[in-house]
């Protein structure tokens, strides 16, 4: 279960990343790098949504236990 969630999460910075990279490029026309970004950082909130929901579905079925902090 930790490792499906550590790999959203690299997906997560991997397209945050594709986004900043993006809009770092000169070349090319402004339009198509601009679409280019907006595609990144919209599968980035896709990814985040997903992840969000995949924890909750994964905490109601029991695959997942909240443990709190530890207290001493």
């Amino acid at each position: 279960m930790k490792t499906v969630i550590v790999i959203a999460l690299v997906l997560v910075l991997a397209a945050l990343a594709g986004a900043g990279l993006f809009m770092l490029r000169k070349g090319g026309d402004k339009g198509t790098r601009d679409a280019r970004m907006a595609r990144a950082l919209a599968v980035r909130v896709g990814l985040s949504i997903a992840l969000f929901l995949f924890v909750l579905v994964s905490w109601r079925m029991g695959w997942v236990k909240p443990t709190g902090l530890p207290l001493g």
